[in-house]
């Protein structure tokens, strides 16, 4: 009788293990999901998601004549918006400003021309991205600079917190750079001759070539090619899911081939495709 009240008694415990297993992991999944409508909740409840953006980029993300915000990054931020069925706020970053706007919770989202790199993945999250880059140079054409080690012992222009900065910091260290805050000052800077070249991503360098045929992209590619995607808070995995849903959707659809033709093709030269842009997969 002790023997089957003990058995008894084991196979009731066991069954409350299970129990409280399954339990558990059922509680996780409803967490993760929940976390995820909670956060999406959030931004529907107010009416508008945060973005920031650039505001002298062009062709990702400029003021234009009439006052108005475009590009690349400002389509897809609009679309992004109109999807969630909520307005846009815009908030105006410069390069070095866009992780610390996420950090200090002022938007919810970067779509500022954001390039992947290791060290911003430790402070920052990304979503699936949305375009290739590379660092690129350009120079006057009366002194082309046509490969790097023609700017040994030289200067050359960057903007503060991008990879064309921490490029030729860590891996050029015989050139000098000359950083400045926003896009706009490192290009007048260029322009007044204060150094031999300018480095960036390369995208819109080859847009900035066209529109100043003074100069040239000498340096196409620099260092490992690299993607840019939306930047999202460090936790809010919510947002984070639902961009990365957005992305593929918007991917599948063809937005971004769409979106290249009507915001990136007329500042390019003809020897830039949307292939090299782009990403389609």
């Amino acid at each position: 009788m002790k023997k089957k009240f003990r058995l008894l008694s084991l196979l009731a415990a066991a069954a409350a293990v299970l129990i409280f297993a399954t339990g558990c992991g059922k509680s996780s999944s409803s967490t993760s999901g929940s976390s995820q409508s909670a956060a999406i909740a959030k931004i529907k409840k107010s009416g508008k998601i945060r973005i920031a953006v650039f505001g002298d980029l062009p062709p990702y993300g400029w003021i234009n004549k009439s006052g108005k915000r475009v590009g690349y990054d400002l389509a897809l931020a609009r679309k992004i918006a109109k999807d969630l069925g909520v307005k846009p706020v815009f908030t105006q970053v410069n390069a070095n400003g866009r992780v610390d706007a996420l950090k200090a919770n002022k938007v919810d989202l970067v779509l500022a021309n954001f390039t992947v790199t290791p060290e911003r993945k430790q402070v920052i999250d990304f979503a699936s991205p949305y375009m290739k880059v590379s660092v690129g140079v350009v120079s006057p054409k009366s002194k082309p600079i046509t490969k790097v080690s023609q700017l040994k012992g030289k200067d050359v222009i960057v903007t503060k917190g991008t990879t064309a900065e921490q490029y030729f910091t860590e891996s050029q260290k015989s050139v000098s750079l000359q950083k400045y805050d926003s896009k706009t000052q490192q290009f007048n800077a260029l322009k007044n001759g204060r150094a031999a070249a300018l480095a960036d991503d390369n995208s819109y360098l080859f847009a900035w070539a066209k529109d100043n045929p003074n100069y040239t992209v000498g340096i196409k590619t620099l260092g490992t090619p690299s993607t840019i995607a939306p930047g999202v808070k460090k936790g809010n995995t919510g947002l984070l899911k639902w961009t990365n849903k957005e992305i593929k959707k918007l991917t599948k659809a063809g937005f971004f081939n769409k979106a290249y033709k009507e915001e990136l093709a007329p500042y390019f030269g003809k020897d830039i495709k949307a292939s090299d842009i782009v990403i389609t997969k």
